[in-house]
């Protein structure tokens, strides 16, 4: 039986919970694999055949060849694992985090320096602009007073 999730209503948000580490296992292992120089090397000289010798599905080893991170996170991948195939490929993790929001490098720049993206419409979905919290019917979380 499916745990209750009341973190999926955010919007372009994958949480890596037990569920994704679970999914993600083997794709996560190859990239930590890349921690290592010899590793990184036989991947580098042919990605395919390297990719073969990890039991991960179709899916992930076609997003990692498309270097789609967020293919890779919606198949299981931890971005921290992930960095490790942006840093075998020289690739910064700004850069990786630019390619993940569809924007050049100096525009995610740009945007992070400026305060980030707004959180209005990013909190939950069907969020209508104000601060109203209505996660899956949750009511909002109140201090109560001492006496």
């Amino acid at each position: 039986m499916p745990l209750h999730k009341p973190y999926l209503d955010i919007p372009g948000t994958t949480i890596f919970d037990a569920e994704q580490s679970r999914k993600g296992y083997w794709l996560n292992q190859f990239c930590m694999s890349l921690m290592k120089a010899e590793n990184r090397e036989r991947f580098k000289a042919d990605e395919r055949a390297y990719l073969a010798e990890w039991p991960m599905t179709d899916e992930q080893r076609e997003a990692v060849l498309a270097r789609d991170l967020n293919r890779c996170i919606a198949a299981g991948g931890n971005i921290y694992f992930l960095a490790k195939i942006g840093a075998t490929d020289g690739k910064s993790f700004q850069y990786m985090a630019a390619t993940m929001t569809g924007m050049t490098q100096d525009e995610y720049a740009a945007m992070m320096l400026a305060g980030g993206r707004s959180p209005q419409g990013n909190r939950v979905i069907g969020e209508d602009g104000d601060a109203q919290p209505h996660r899956q019917g949750r009511a909002p979380h109140t201090p109560s007073s001492s006496t």
